[in-house]
């Protein structure tokens, strides 16, 4: 059963003709574990052996599940209705469309289909007249959320889907993805076109900032255990 607390998210940036337009991906349930993953930025070369070039790598790698049948008892109408219709599907559709290119099979998520869902189910339609200012080989932006102190722009690296229970139709009803998201740094950044590269290079610099205002905020505890390790 799902409660009321803070949820993660994928936010997906989709370049419109008008504006970015953001196409959230909230958790149903937060993944108990996390993997956040560093790696040292490439050394430099010559003869000091601490120069580096550019900075650390960092990606996060975890575990969600999506349930039709909480979905279907506690979500809202549309939800309700997505669920009775299509078990999980339009949920796991949403985080494999994070991986395509947003020119790929005519334009991407949105350029491809719209959906309505009524009372006779889900019907599709034709909405190839979306046009695009990226690059057609580009995957979309996507801002990974984990509460207020963390939202940096991420590459979805890697998808694996299990899906374990299915309705009669064969939808599933019950499936848990795992994702792999790679940080983008600012210099790689640097190829975001348009208002969306202000919006993750935003993203970065406030989680980095935050989170060096916590590495100094520590200090007060490091200085407490060096005049305990003292002699004196």
């Amino acid at each position: 059963m799902s409660g009321k607390y803070i949820r993660g998210a994928l936010i997906e940036f989709m370049p419109t003709f008008l504006i970015p337009l953001p196409n959230v991906i909230i958790f149903q349930f937060n993944p108990e574990t996390m993997q956040h993953t560093w790696t040292p930025p490439p050394p430099a070369g010559g003869s000091n052996p601490l120069a580096v070039k550019g900075v650390p790598g960092e990606s996060f790698s975890f575990t969600v599940a999506v349930d039709s049948q909480d979905m279907i008892a506690d979500g809202s109408a549309v939800a309700k209705a997505l669920a009775g219709a299509s078990g999980v599907y339009s949920r796991l559709a949403a985080l494999e469309m994070l991986l395509y290119p947003t020119g790929a099979f005519g334009g991407g998520l949105l350029a491809s289909v719209s959906v309505s869902v009524g009372p006779g189910g889900i019907s599709l339609s034709a909405n190839a007249g979306v046009k695009r200012t990226v690059p057609q080989s580009q995957v979309p932006v996507v801002l990974f959320v984990w509460g207020p102190g963390r939202i940096v722009p991420v590459r979805v690296t890697s998808l694996n889907i299990t899906e374990k229970l299915y309705d009669a139709l064969l939808n599933p009803i019950y499936a848990e993805a795992t994702l792999g998201l790679t940080v983008l740094t600012p210099p790689e950044l640097q190829a975001v076109t348009g208002p969306l590269k202000d919006v993750a290079n935003v993203a970065y610099q406030y989680s980095q900032g935050l989170r060096q205002a916590l590495a100094v905020a520590n200090l007060a505890n490091a200085a407490e255990s060096i005049i305990g390790m003292l002699p004196v």
